[in-house]
């Protein structure tokens, strides 16, 4: 009865069933009533006493390896039926694979990362959520100035030492802890959300995202900062692009410019876009002021260094011909198809 068991157990391994009702043959052979499982158990009766523990070890294997053997081959002739079925119904209906897409603002952020990192920019990073000296203080604002009026600014937490918390308005707070961790030579991006406490139009929105970037060194001069510019330029707009720069002020900056693109629309010959000037603004820029390294323990007599900041809204507005900015957040899937094919 021994060697039967055994045998009956290695047999097992051997079992296939190429259909159910084949398999309904094994069950009812090794499990019916009058099924092989059923025999020896009633010999189990005259075993031995000192075999009955052996025995009946071995009964309960078998009985446990043919119970996952049948369950084993039922489940994998229900598989097998499932996809003949999903293959040969040839009508029903298909279901469309869709591929997605990276959103406008991600493929113009990337693009500009991607333009600066190719003369040695690399990427920083800073909190969203910021206090009044990274935001303001050390760049240079003087108490008076009017970024600080609750009308621009979306304040977060009033503290007595006057250092308050709010959403950072610029991700020039970034330039800041980077001047602060790191000395000269510095020359990093840092893009990101910044918030503003402004009416949304098709021009402005409360939320929106920069790119500011900062280059100090020795001997840096406001020549390398329009040099860099319209490599920038170039690269994101078309080789044939010009730029002018327009005296400005900021208070981080001195001397400061607004820089001006062609309008790569009409070539520079004016249009309804360009409002008939042949010119489009993208960005602030000029040298930092010498307040603003001193404040970050970086001495002005030794480094200087050039700053500029463009909003991605507009830039992404600029080459993809986009009108209305709210177009951003909505989500509306019929403007988001619009660039799957571009990478």
């Amino acid at each position: 009865m021994k060697q039967r068991i055994k045998q009956a157990i290695e047999n097992l391994k051997q079992l296939t069933a190429s259909n159910l009702e084949e398999l309904e043959q094994l069950r009812i052979q090794y499990l019916g009533k009058k099924g092989l499982l059923n025999e020896l158990f009633a010999q189990f009766k005259n075993v031995p006493n000192e075999e009955k523990k052996e025995m009946g070890t071995l009964l309960n294997e078998l009985k446990t390896s043919i119970q996952t053997k049948i369950e084993s081959l039922k489940d994998s002739l229900e598989q097998k039926n499932e996809q003949r079925i999903q293959i040969d119904d040839l009508t029903k209906p298909s279901y469309l694979q869709t591929t997605g897409s990276r959103h406008p603002i991600s493929l113009v952020r990337n693009e500009i990362v991607e333009i600066f990192s190719r003369i040695g920019y690399s990427v920083e990073e800073g909190p969203e959520i910021e206090d009044d000296w990274h935001v303001f203080s050390a760049l240079n604002f003087p108490p008076e100035h009017p970024a600080r009026d609750m009308q621009d600014t979306f304040f977060v937490e009033e503290k007595t030492d006057g250092n308050n918390i709010l959403l950072r308005t610029h991700t020039s707070s970034v330039q800041v802890r980077t001047m602060e961790k790191q000395q000269p030579p510095i020359r990093i991006i840092a893009p990101g959300r910044v918030f503003r406490n402004e009416t949304i139009s098709a021009r402005a929105h409360c939320i929106f995202h920069q790119v500011e970037g900062l280059y100090i060194d020795k001997n840096v001069s406001f020549v390398d900062l329009k040099q860099s510019l319209l490599y920038f330029a170039r690269e994101m707009f078309g080789k044939d692009t010009r730029i002018r720069l327009r005296p400005s002020y900021f208070p981080f900056t001195e001397p400061s410019a607004e820089m001006d693109i062609s309008c790569n629309l009409c070539n520079g010959k004016g249009c309804n876009v360009c409002k008939g000037t042949g010119w489009l603004e993208i960005m602030g820029c000029g040298m930092v002021d010498p307040n603003v390294l001193e404040a970050s323990n970086i001495d002005s007599k030794v480094y200087s260094g050039f700053a500029f900041g463009m909003g991605v809204e507009r830039i992404a507005m600029l080459k993809y011909g986009i009108n209305d900015l709210r177009l951003y957040f909505e989500n509306d899937i019929r403007f988001l198809n619009q660039f799957k094919s571009i990478i």
